[in-house]
């Protein structure tokens, strides 16, 4: 059901599809609730996911992603427990997360996008790198709220073996070498090359590729938009 890496002080959790109770495309830990899967699965798979991770459901804290860059800091759970009791709730539109608190789980959706998690042992951050974000420059306004060079964590996302874009998205990474293949494009390569050159050193990967790996992932693009989404926390604990 899940994959933990370990940071300073915390740690960084990513979700597969299984261990859930959704059918069909969304078989069957799928966490979105802006899908066309029956809500009630959706609440019971976050329960599901939260009590894996050792993680009180409302303390898990999330947005509603916009592939922008704006990030939000956190002092304490989400009053409108959205994860836990999700629906007609009002989301901060942003794309990253930062806290300085302990025991509260930073959250964001993916399926094929990457999930990004920094810690430096007193502040933590979880990011959703697709590819407007990363041009943006969201890896980079996020190490600069650190005090010091956090480690990073990256999880599951589509690789360069299945990610075609075309020459307007190529364009934006011709920077970062090799990340760029003809008309593939390689998210992975640069997020690693994002993160050194903001000066973070310490870079774990869980080198998966979602859209190769449809019995253990949800795929946006695999799927044709016909899909569910995993997760990717970081939290930092006592």
């Amino acid at each position: 059901m899940i994959d933990t890496l370990e940071l300073p002080g915390g740690r960084a959790i990513f979700s597969t599809r299984l261990g859930g109770v959704s059918e069909g495309p969304y078989e069957s830990l799928n966490l979105g609730v802006l899908t066309d899967d029956e809500p009630d699965r959706v609440v019971e798979n976050r329960g599901r996911l939260a009590r894996a991770a050792a993680i009180e459901p409302a303390n898990v804290v999330m947005g509603w992603q916009v592939h922008g860059t704006d990030l939000r800091e956190w002092g304490g759970p989400d009053p409108q427990v959205a994860y836990a009791r999700p629906g007609d709730k009002e989301l901060p539109r942003v794309d990253g997360h930062l806290t300085r608190e302990l025991d509260l789980a930073l959250l964001v959706l993916v399926a094929d996008c990457y999930p990004v998690a920094l810690s430096d042992g007193g502040r933590a951050a979880m990011l959703h790198c697709g590819w407007r974000p990363l041009a943006g420059g969201i890896v980079e306004q996020a190490v600069e709220a650190f005090d010091s060079p956090p480690a990073a964590a990256v999880g599951p996302g589509i690789g360069g073996c299945c990610y075609e874009v075309g020459p307007e998205v190529a364009e934006r990474f011709a920077d970062v070498p090799g990340a760029v293949e003809g008309r593939m494009l390689d998210l992975r390569r640069v997020i690693e090359a994002r993160l050194r050159a903001a000066g973070v050193s310490a870079i774990e990967h869980l080198d998966r590729c979602t859209s190769c790996e449809p019995e253990l992932y949800f795929s946006h693009r695999r799927d044709q938009g016909l899909t569910g989404r995993q997760g990717g926390l970081c939290v930092l604990s006592a």
